[in-house]
């Protein structure tokens, strides 16, 4: 975001004009900040703020059932006291004002006396200061305001809108601050708009432990890890540091700081999440996005509220800002389990298995289980070779479907015939490796199992040409490309051929016509892309073979191996 502006000085005021703008359908412009449009009966205001680069902090959060109004600052910069009195006396609807912030000396100081001036006036002003980082501070009452800045904020909002009045919005937010927990970890520095360089940097490998949201970097550096420990570890100090009678119930929030993406989000709070129901809370309506950021920074918080009856009620309350929607009706018409689909054979297909199809079935799970280690050793090589113009995840759709099909033959039936596991192998294929590529797999194995009767007392060589026919058949009628599409076509069907019109016993037959797959692979190099998402990059694409037909070649190769 940071890379977008006019005058690096103005940035704070444009970006701010372009979000009234925006927003003219429920925000009002003033001096120094926003206010919400006023609701239909007199609220107590309640008036959060700061510096900016914090989107959807501050005035993000202004709306029904949230803030009244936003104070906007420069970038990490404190609001002028003025600007403060002006969005405070601009909200008022005389039930009083309170103003909320996170604990940074210049904004204690000007809020501070922007509460005099509005007291002064005659409009009951009271202050409520967020401390809720862990890291900055052992003592609370020293501690800064970070992500949750949202918990205390969001408990205020509710209450003023419930119609309570300026005394208990102002004890319900003490009480939600008095029990909100948050420590961060940056990953990467931020860049004020116009700047050569981040505010900090953070070495390769490590990440800043206990980052403040003004640009401030970690107060350690630890080796970076992976997302099982980092959300041990966050979970871990977090819950170091309970309030008195925490109770069971904790709302939850995973917040990203600006640049993690919300599916790492989302694989963290994976982590999160068990953890603290293993430590014995309940987790009510868990909040995972980026609520509290700091411009571009790379990094992530995680904050816990410890909920009472009251602060439950609050934090589970419908809002209507720019940006945080709550919604108050209820889900009571949706189902609330399900019950996952497994590929399973239908008794039309269950047929007692002969001896020598006993036998091939054991062939088959051995296959099954070597493909799928074959494709685990091949991931990174077979996504590097379809980034050039794909989206780099052939390998791992190829890992996904060839795994998922090697458990769901180990879990089929020890009786089950090589058509049967095929069928097996080939629907959970589909189901789990997504994409084009797991369905014309998963397809096309049921298609060639069609070719095998698990009752036979034998199997002729030739069986092997027929079902990679009918294999290569639905390969081709499913994804309607041929040969020179620069695709797995390119290899199997040149294998097809080979096997089928081959005079060799099966083993040497299969062997030679692996070979061919293998070098018609490497020859689609030179080739441009007809189909699939590389088709709109084809010149990137030249002087790299084809992912689906190397992965081809190299399955073929492997299969020859299990003929003697």
């Amino acid at each position: 975001m940071t890379k977008i502006f006019n005058d690096p000085a103005e940035f704070s005021d444009d970006q701010l004009e372009g979000f009234l703008d925006l927003y003219s359908d429920r925000l009002v412009g003033v001096p120094g900040g926003v206010i919400s449009l006023p609701p239909k009966e007199p609220q107590v205001a309640v008036i959060v703020g700061g510096g900016s680069g914090h989107y959807p902090a501050f005035a993000g959060l202004v709306g029904p059932g949230f803030a009244a109004g936003a104070v906007v600052g420069n970038i990490f910069t404190s609001p002028s006291a003025a600007h403060v009195y002006s969005v405070a006396k601009a909200a008022d609807q005389g039930k009083g004002v309170i103003l909320t912030f996170g604990n940074y000396q210049g904004d204690i100081i000007n809020f501070g006396i922007a509460a005099k001036m509005l007291n002064n006036e005659g409009i009951d002003t009271r202050i409520v200061v967020v401390k809720d980082d862990i890291a900055s501070a052992p003592e609370f009452e020293k501690r800064r305001g970070i992500a949750g800045d949202f918990t205390v904020f969001k408990a205020m909002g509710a209450a003023a809108a419930a119609g309570k009045s300026i005394d208990e919005v102002e004890r319900i937010g003490n009480l939600a601050n008095e029990r909100t927990r948050t420590l961060g970890v940056a990953f990467s520095g931020c860049t004020m708009p116009g700047a050569d360089v981040p505010l900090f940097t953070v070495a390769e490998g490590q990440m800043g432990v206990g980052l403040g949201i003004h640009g401030e970097p970690g107060i350690r550096d630890e080796k970076r890890t992976s997302a099982e420990e980092l959300g041990t570890m966050l979970t871990k100090a977090v819950l170091a540091d309970v309030p008195e009678n925490p109770g069971s119930r904790i709302g939850v929030i995973v917040n990203g700081l600006g640049t993690t993406k919300y599916e790492e989000l989302f694989l963290l709070y994976r982590t999160i999440a068990p953890k603290l129901r293993e430590a014995g809370y309940e987790i009510v309506d868990p909040e995972v996005g980026e609520l509290v950021t700091s411009l571009d920074m790379g990094g992530v918080s995680l904050t816990v509220l410890w909920l009472d009856d009251e602060l439950e009620e609050a934090w589970t309350a419908p809002a209507y800002a720019c940006a945080y929607r709550k919604d108050p009706k209820p889900l009571d018409s949706i189902e609330k389990t399900y019950t996952a689909k497994v590929a399973t054979i239908s008794e039309d297909d269950q047929v007692e298995a002969s001896a020598a199809a006993t036998a091939l079935a054991t062939q088959v799970r051995k296959a099954a289980a070597d493909i799928a280690e074959l494709m685990r050793e091949k991931e990174q090589y077979l996504g590097e070779i379809d980034a050039f113009a794909g989206d780099g995840d052939h390998g791992r759709g190829m890992v996904r479907g060839t795994e998922a099909a090697q458990e769901a033959i180990d879990n089929a039936p020890e009786t089950a015939g090589p058509s049967q596991l095929l069928k097996l192998g080939g629907r959970a294929w589909a189901m789990m490796a997504g994409g084009t590529s797991g369905v014309l797999w998963g397809a096309s194995l049921e298609t060639a199992a069609n070719t095998l009767d698990d009752a036979a007392e034998s199997f002729a060589p030739e069986k092997a040409a027929e079902a990679v026919a009918a294999f290569a058949d639905s390969m081709v009628t499913l994804g309607g490309a041929q040969i020179g599409d620069k695709t797995l076509l390119d290899s199997l069907l040149p294998f097809t051929e080979a096997l089928g019109n081959s005079n060799s016993n099966l083993p040497t037959a299969w062997q030679e016509a692996a070979q061919i797959a293998v070098q018609k692979a490497e020859d689609t190099a030179v080739l441009s892309p007809k189909k699939g998402r590389a088709r709109p990059l084809a010149e990137k694409s030249v002087g790299h073979p084809d992912p689906g037909a190397t992965s081809m070649g190299m399955i073929l190769t492997q299969l020859g191996t299990y003929f003697s």
